[in-house]
């Protein structure tokens, strides 16, 4: 979907816990759409904790008619793994994702393959070249981890 807004706009959820919630975010969403939003995107929670909740959303909205992004965390992540997303993300018809680090999980300490968001894109890259549009999450600035 195209937005016809001055600046693009988009709107960001995550993945209900509950069938009442998921009935209610369903209802907030068609009260978006008109809003004509370039796409929404569902996040992916601490170490993927909502990995599944969030795939789920992202294919409602795409059944929907609208365009849609999973977050993708590379914390804690493998090249295996971002293999395994990718393959999935393809058989949805996901085509634009959330490329970001991630936050580790409670009394997780360590990061897996990937530090940054941006070795996720690369990796994203080398294994599908241009077949996903890539949106970036970033800090503004500069984020310290002395203490893991």
């Amino acid at each position: 979907m195209s937005s016809t807004n001055a600046f693009p706009l988009s709107f960001e959820f995550f993945p209900p816990k509950t069938p009442e919630g998921a009935q209610k975010l369903q209802t907030v969403r068609q009260e978006l759409y008109r809003l004509k939003p370039e796409f929404f995107s569902v996040t992916y929670g601490a170490g993927g904790s909502t990995q599944d909740g969030t795939l789920q959303q992202v294919q409602s909205i795409l059944k929907e008619g609208f365009d849609a992004a999973p977050h993708f965390s590379c914390i804690g992540t493998t090249r295996a793994i971002v293999r395994e997303q990718l393959s999935a993300f393809k058989t949805s018809g996901v085509r634009r994702m959330v490329a970001l680090r991630g936050d580790l999980p409670s009394g997780h300490g360590t990061f897996g393959e990937f530090r940054y968001a941006s070795e996720l894109v690369e990796c994203i890259r080398q294994e599908s070249g241009d077949e996903f549009h890539i949106e970036v999450g970033c800090y503004p600035e500069a984020v310290s981890y002395t203490h893991l």
